[in-house]
């Protein structure tokens, strides 16, 4: 989800810090203040990590996401269970050969009362794979023609495949059929900006004070450290159906707290729990957990710059040495499943990769194995392999990666433990300012290539640990032009296959999803993608307005 770039991290750290501050005129610890409008309908919810940005071409976490879900709607959108449905684009047709789409806009303004165009997405597609706006994302548009070569400076902007037919009809033109390609249009990636204001106020135009929205909500402040707070927005297209009247995002990087506070009443959900609390949860507040499958993967990356993991035998060792088994029935026990291979199970136009055959030995075996491929790679007691794991510092990596660091001990590789905030842990990676990294990938849309593009050659700073190989890059150009959606399926999975024999990612586990939410909202939908837009929620009972 990142272009690549290099930077020395603490600065890129203190660079976050200061842009965020700057961005918001305040200084961080701002007490939470509870100033729902008496007879209004309020939503407090936990949002896990700081938002980087209010700006769709900027982001590319979850947490992001669930903020810009609320504010913008791309041609398609998410319905209550994370269906397409109609979104800015009422209806839309392809073309016989699925090369050519066309949507139709229904009539809808801006936040400002400015007329929604198809311009506008024009304006947004080229912004976004614009070099210059260095989008982390820009690679998942590549299916669009032409760009690829727009997003690496070989084309001009005028060269995509997108064009205004009419001021409500929007012409998208593919490199190749894209089934995926609705889903792909309710992404943040293809969310539509407002083309008059970045115009007049570039990169600022996502600061509270000059931010337009097209969706059901619209930013009216942030304030680090405390919260992101919305409002409806009276010129939605379908407001007059939508409940919640205020939205305050809290960042909530300790799920123990949150919990507390969620049982305390202070929020309404938080967007994650500590998985080894769930079963606790369920017996202490009985009707607030929520989990169901998710579509997403727990990996561990290799860096392809340090000269012991260019070792294929090195890399196998330290895959099949993690007890995942442990890991996700001891440690987690929230209803995760060890991950052998990388494509979730439940993911659409799947067929089932069969895992490495060391999968189903006994953990003791494995571990045998693992010594003596390091041995042939040159490691043993006298020469150890030493290595550093870079990980996230959010509750569920903080659990597991001290059995990791204890499960390599135990075939003689000394790892070092180096946690880093989520948004730090990442930079990191797209800079490869790492070793081996922790990570994780969430579905963006329902399909196998989500997982598979981020291993391809081309895809950049998504792809961490450089992986390159020409073969696993051409079945994915296959399927790419395969309309045949069993046979497609069939080259997913044999470059599945080549990827997990090269070793370049080790697959921990795969995800639930986990949200604490209060019997108070109702709406609540679970389902594959986590994806919950509040204008499908409500809450019951306003909070009462706090007292002068």
């Amino acid at each position: 989800m990142y272009r690549p770039f290099r930077r020395n991290l603490v600065s890129l750290t203190l660079g976050f810090a200061s842009a965020i501050l700057l961005l918001q005129g305040c200084s961080p610890g701002t007490s939470k203040v509870d100033d729902c409008p008496a007879g209004k309908v309020c939503l407090r919810a936990g949002n896990g990590v700081e938002v980087l940005s209010l700006d769709p071409h900027k982001v590319s976490g979850v947490g992001d996401h669930r903020v810009l879900l609320d504010s913008m709607v791309g041609l398609t959108m998410a319905d209550a269970s994370d269906k397409v449905a109609p979104g800015a684009a009422e209806r839309w047709e392809t073309s016989a050969d699925g090369l050519t789409w066309t949507f139709y806009l229904r009539d809808a303004v801006w936040s400002d009362g400015v007329p929604v165009t198809a311009d506008d997405f024009v304006f947004s597609l080229r912004r976004i794979l614009n070099p210059a706006t260095a989008a982390e994302y820009a690679s998942l548009l590549y299916p669009i023609l032409g760009a690829q070569a727009v997003n690496e400076g070989r084309a001009a902007l005028e060269t995509l495949g997108v064009r205004a037919v009419t001021p409500r009809i929007l012409e998208i033109r593919l490199e190749h059929p894209a089934p995926y390609l609705l889903q792909l249009a309710k992404h943040q990636t293809m969310y539509p900006v407002p083309k008059h204001v970045v115009e007049k106020h570039g990169n600022a135009w996502s600061r509270p004070e000059h931010y337009v929205s097209n969706g059901p909500y619209t930013i009216v402040s942030w304030k680090l450290g405390d919260r992101i707070k919305a409002v409806k927005n009276p010129r939605y297209w379908d407001a007059a159906k939508v409940c919640v009247d205020q939205i305050s995002y809290y960042p909530t990087t300790d799920n123990i707290t949150a919990e507390r506070q969620v049982r305390n009443g202070e929020l309404d959900m938080n967007a994650d729990i500590q998985s080894n609390r769930i079963a606790l949860l369920r017996e202490q507040m009985p009707g607030y957990v929520r989990t169901h499958t998710y579509l997403g993967v727990s990996y561990l990356t290799y860096n392809n710059s340090v000269v012991a993991l260019r070792d294929v035998r090195v890399r196998r060792a330290l895959a099949m040495a993690i007890d995942r088994e442990f890991i996700t029935k001891k440690l987690m026990r929230g209803g995760q499943q060890p991950a052998y291979t990388f494509v979730p199970p439940g993911v659409a136009n799947y067929q089932a990769v069969r895992p490495p055959e060391w999968a189903a030995w006994p953990f003791e075996k494995r571990q045998a194995e693992a010594r003596r491929l390091l041995a042939e790679a040159g490691y043993g007691p006298g020469r150890p392999l030493k290595i550093e794991i870079k990980h996230r510092n959010s509750a569920d990596p903080s659990l597991i990666m001290p059995a990791i660091q204890a499960d390599w001990k135990s075939i003689g590789v000394e790892a070092r433990l180096a946690q880093n905030e989520p948004q730090i842990a990442y930079a990191a990676y797209r800079a490869r300012d790492f070793e081996v990294g922790d990570a994780a990938w969430v579905a963006d849309y329902n399909d196998p290539m989500t997982f598979l593009y981020l291993m391809n050659s081309t895809t950049g700073a998504q792809n961490y640990g450089d992986y390159k190989n020409p073969a696993f890059d051409a079945l994915l150009k296959k399927a790419d032009n395969e309309p045949d959606a069993a046979v497609r399926a069939g080259y997913l999975a044999k470059a599945e296959r080549i990827m997990l024999d090269d070793a370049t990612i080790a697959p921990v586990f795969f995800y639930v999803n986990k949200n604490l939410v209060s019997p108070r909202v109702t709406g609540w939908v679970a389902n594959l993608g986590d994806i919950h837009p509040t204008q499908f929620l409500c809450v019951k009972g306003a909070p009462k307005a706090p007292e002068a």
